[in-house]
Order: C-alpha cells, then sequence, then structure tokens
C-alpha cells in the first residue's frame, strides 16, 4: 500500500503577480526579480495569485471576492483622499470639528464652481486690505495630475473653469534652493483602515522648478510647477543649474543633508510632516469601508515655505513610478521592494498529493472570514492549502512588546525583515513548516541546502539567492542619517513606535491579512517607519474602531509641545 510520503510531495511554489495594461514597468520588473511569476489567465485558475497591482481602482465586488492569500494594491473609497476637491471638502470638515490650527498645513480652499461666490467675496476682502499690492492665487482641476490644466492668476478675470475645480490660496514665500523652488513627494502606505496602520517612507523625492522663482511671471509653469512632467520638456532641465544641478530631482535625504548644513532643525520638520500626514489620513479613515487584504501606496505632495512650515498641496493616488533619472531608480525601485517586505508576502507551502494531480478542478468549499486569531482554512483545490497564522501571532506578539521610543529622528532605521513562520497542512496530517520561510542570505541557502533531499525547489526560487541576500542594514543608509541620529535636539519627540530591539528579538512576523486584527504592527520594515499608532493610546484607540476624538486628542497633546515659529525666532535671535 503507497504511503502518504509515497503518495505526496511538498513543493515551494514562487508567488504569482497579477497586472493590467498599466501596471508599472517597475512593479512588474521588481515582482520578477523577486522571483515571482505573473499570472496568465489563460493556464492558470482564477485565483492563483497573491498580488493583483494596478493603477485605477478596484470595483467593491472585487475586495469582497478577495481570497485569504490575495492582496489588493488599493482600497476602496480613497479617491476621498486623492480627489482635490474631495480632499479639501473633508479638511474643512476637520477643520470645523477640530479647530483650524491644528489643520493649519492646508491653504485656504474653494471648491468651484460650488464656492464662487465666497471665493469672489474673499478675493475683495484681501484685495482692499493689499491696496496695491498683488493677491496670488492657484487654479488645479479636481481630477487632473501631472500639472495640467494649473494655472496661476492675481487677477479675477483670468479666472476660467470648465470643470470640477478648487482655487487655493498660492503660497508666495516658498523655501528655495539657488533661488529655485522645489517640494517633497513623500510616500506613505497605509498597511490597513481597520486598524488603521500608518507607514512613512523615510527615501523620496524633492521636485525642482527648472527656472528660478518669480512672481512677476506668472505665465512661466518651470518657474511655480514642481511637476516633473512639465519640467523634464522645458529648456533648462538639461542644464547644469547653480546649486541645483541638472535635471530636476534629489533624493529626500541629499536636501535634509542641505537643511543641516544650513543650521535649519530638520528634525522638526519632519516631526511637522509626520503630523500633517496622520492628520490628513484621518480625515478619511472613519468612512472608509471596510474592506481586507489591502493596501494603498499614497504620495504626498509637500510645500515648504521660508519659515520651514510644511504645506500640503495633494495626495496622489498610485504615485508615479516611471524611471525617468538616477534619482528615481535609486528612490523607486527600493520603495517597491520594501512594499512587498512590508507586506510580508511568503513563498506559498503547497501539499499535493498524487491523487489530487489526477482529479479535475472541482467546486471549493466556502471560505470563512470569522475569527481572528484562528487556523483559517484556505479553499481546499489542487493548488491551495490550509494555514496557521496561530504561532505567527505568538511571534508579533513578542516582538512588539517592547516600550514605545522615539521616532522623531529622521532616517532612523532598523534591519526587520518580512519573515513569516507557516504551519501548513491537510486533512491528514499536520508539518510544521517554520523551514519554508523566506529567509535571508546564508540561513535561507542553508535551509536549501537541507531540504534539497526532501522538497523539490522550483529553479525562480534558487535563482533569487541573490536578491535575497541584499540586507537591508546600517551600511546601506545614506552618510547623512549618523548624523542625525547623534544630534542633540532641543524639543521632545514628537512621534513613537515599539522599541526596534525588540523587534530584532524575534524575526518571524505574521503577514498583515484577516488574523492581524488585535495585533501590534512592527515598527520598521525595511525604508518604511511606523507613525500610527504611535503610542498605547492610540494603539487602544483602533482596537474597536478607530476612536477620533481619542486620537485627535493625542495628537494634540504633542502639537502642543512643539515650539512655534515665534518660540523658534526668538531661540534664534538669544
Amino acid at each position: 500500500m503507497m504511503t502518504e510520503d509515497e503518495n505526496s510531495e511538498t513543493i515551494l511554489k514562487p508567488l504569482v503577480f497579477r497586472v493590467d495594461e498599466n501596471t508599472p514597468e517597475l512593479v512588474k520588473n521588481v515582482l520578477l526579480e523577486r522571483g515571482w511569476n505573473k499570472y496568465n489567465e489563460d493556464v492558470k485558475d482564477v485565483a492563483d495569485w497573491n498580488l493583483y497591482w494596478r493603477t485605477s481602482a478596484f470595483r467593491m465586488i472585487d475586495h469582497s471576492n478577495v481570497k485569504p492569500w490575495q492582496r489588493l494594491n488599493h482600497h476602496p473609497g480613497t479617491t476621498r483622499l486623492t480627489r482635490k476637491d474631495y480632499l479639501a471638502r473633508h479638511l474643512k470638515h476637520m477643520k470645523g470639528i477640530y479647530g483650524a490650527s491644528l489643520y493649519a498645513f492646508s491653504p485656504l480652499t474653494f471648491i468651484m464652481p460650488n464656492d464662487y461666490i465666497k471665493f469672489v467675496a474673499e478675493y475683495s476682502r484681501e484685495k482692499e486690505a493689499l491696496g496695491t499690492k498683488p493677491s496670488y492665487w492657484i487654479c488645479k482641476p479636481a481630477e487632473l495630475s501631472r500639472g495640467r490644466g494649473i494655472m496661476i492668476f492675481s487677477d479675477l478675470k483670468d479666472l476660467i473653469f470648465d470643470c470640477a475645480t478648487i482655487v487655493q490660496k498660492y503660497i508666495t514665500n516658498p523655501f528655495l534652493i539657488a533661488r529655485y523652488k522645489c517640494d517633497l513627494r513623500i510616500y506613505v502606505c497605509v498597511a490597513g483602515f481597520q486598524p488603521l496602520t500608518i507607514y512613512l517612507y523615510q527615501e523620496g523625492l524633492v521636485r525642482f522648478a527648472t527656472e528660478k522663482f518669480d512672481l512677476n511671471n506668472l505665465k512661466n509653469d518651470c518657474s511655480h510647477l514642481t511637476n516633473s512632467s512639465v519640467n523634464k520638456t522645458g529648456a533648462s532641465y538639461k542644464k547644469n543649474k547653480e546649486g541645483v544641478g541638472r535635471g530636476c530631482k534629489w533624493t529626500l535625504s541629499k536636501f535634509f543633508a542641505y537643511l543641516r548644513s544650513q543650521d535649519v532643525d530638520d528634525l522638526l520638520l519632519w516631526q511637522r510632516i509626520n503630523h500633517l500626514v496622520i492628520l490628513t489620513i484621518l480625515s478619511i479613515a472613519p468612512s472608509v469601508p471596510l474592506a481586507s487584504n489591502c493596501f494603498e501606496l499614497f504620495g504626498f505632495d509637500i510645500l515648504i515655505d521660508d519659515q520651514f512650515k510644511p504645506w500640503l498641496l495633494e495626495v496622489n493616488f498610485s504615485p508615479g513610478l516611471s524611471l525617468d533619472c538616477s534619482t528615481d531608480v535609486s528612490v523607486k525601485r527600493k520603495l517597491i521592494h520594501d512594499i512587498i517586505e512590508l507586506m510580508h508576502f511568503n513563498q506559498t507551502r503547497l501539499r499535493k498529493t498524487k491523487k489530487e494531480s489526477r482529479e479535475a478542478s472541482g467546486l471549493q468549499p466556502h471560505v470563512s472570514w470569522t475569527g481572528s486569531d484562528k487556523d483559517r482554512v484556505c479553499e481546499t483545490s489542487k493548488h491551495w492549502c490550509k494555514i496557521s497564522w496561530a504561532e505567527g501571532k505568538k511571534d508579533r506578539d513578542h516582538e512588539t512588546s517592547g516600550q514605545w521610543i522615539n521616532i522623531s529622528q529622521f532616517g532612523q532605521k532598523s534591519t526587520i525583515h518580512a519573515l513569516s513562520r507557516y504551519t501548513s497542512h491537510n486533512k491528514e496530517t499536520c508539518i510544521s513548516s517554520n523551514i519554508f520561510s523566506l529567509l535571508q542570505g546564508k540561513a535561507y541557502t542553508n535551509d536549501l541546502i537541507a531540504l534539497q533531499k526532501k522538497v523539490k525547489v522550483f529553479p525562480k526560487e534558487i535563482s533569487t539567492e541573490k536578491l535575497r541576500e541584499k540586507k537591508v542594514s546600517k551600511d546601506s543608509v545614506p552618510p547623512a542619517f549618523p548624523k542625525i541620529r547623534n544630534r542633540q535636539t532641543t524639543f521632545k519627540s514628537f512621534h513613537l513606535f515599539p522599541s526596534s530591539e525588540s523587534c530584532k528579538k524575534k524575526k518571524n512576523i505574521t503577514p498583515y491579512f484577516l488574523s492581524d486584527i488585535g495585533m501590534r504592527p512592527c515598527s520598521h520594515v525595511g525604508d518604511f517607519a511606523l507613525i500610527f499608532p504611535f503610542n498605547e493610546a492610540t494603539l487602544a484607540a483602533t482596537k474597536n474602531g478607530l476612536d477620533l476624538k481619542k486620537v485627535i486628542h493625542e495628537l494634540q497633546k504633542l502639537v502642543n509641545k512643539q515650539p512655534t515659529t515665534e518660540a523658534e525666532d526668538k531661540t534664534k535671535k538669544t
């Protein structure tokens, strides 16, 4: 009689990604480099994929049909943040409830055509107050991106629009580098809205206008707009511009190094950016529909003025991932790698019997979505198996049991790798599979050697060995970052997170799936740093729905500890 071992074989199956015609090439290339397979609907089962990445939003039916082993790269309802008129409406609502001072990072905004009369009244009041001095406004189509349709004006008769539009107070005192205007592209990943979990990427882009800032010429887009799609076609794009260089982009780390060289308190600025990001996402968090197994990458565009106050310009849905220059390559490639690590994707361990191999695909039993930390049964087919999350939960609880510590130091990173320990089994037997974790470097290699006699490994799995040996370590931190870690500051901490030391105790952590509810998120993954929840109170405020009042109260306490602009000026004078 054939034994169980003879009748079955255990294999490691590469993860599968699904894309559409608009998915960025960078995403496809990174996933292929990591050993993933591309989904082919002609040869694969409709559910035989792990990640579906596309630039457009998913339908609610897509979210409701997602399987336990799958992830979508969009949350439902996030256009409430990324469409300019919706964002303005939500921020205005939050200002009305919690006070204008807390949401002072948003310029005065009017939504056209509904607010046209209100705008004309404000325009007239300002015109009267300024006398002969001009007032400046910027008009942006609500649904367009990449600088399309934007116009800056000072005369009311120049305001023309034919679609949903916002009109904002134009910031006339931007922070300039060699008289060139710039803004920051900050990448933010929301790993989940329920509970709310926000990670901020500690590297990013600084986008420059390619002509010197000049309020006397409002028609020169290359002087006032920082969109790379606008400036890369400008006459000065390839020129070696004084203080900026060629092109129109810096890395965020280079920008903060420049600020330090100018004796600017960059740590305080970074805290304010954290504050801005959290408050912005809180404006829509309570209204985002419940959906599991999805995440969202946002691109926050933030302008810094000459008083080093950050202003939110807009939030981008599916931020651009094209590689137009070497700066794009250095930032965006690692960004995608770190997102995959942040989501804790692991190779799927499959148990396939000879009997199952001979069976044709049939009906699959219903998947229960109840029970948060118990064993979750994936749909039984010739491809999938039962996965236990219990052991991983213990690891996550242990590794995040440390005290909350300061996150105010820009660029502080810890070596936290996204690893998982699964216990896989079928109806007949249960086999421990911690040896199947995606380990990095020697650990991974040693596991493969030890398992080669018992396990059949796909060729692509071995071909990605060198990639997995590429660790995120202190050696990869830009030279500017150690300076900031050793620097003494005069202000108290702003954002807190579980100790990175405690995260290092256990490297096996559970993926952000349904069973993550009630668990503490990890503090660092690659260059992603947890910025919410930031203490025990905010963690508790997200357990059973979002207690927005409690969260705002905690944020207000931290903001009140920050020095005001006036206090900073007095300190500099003394």
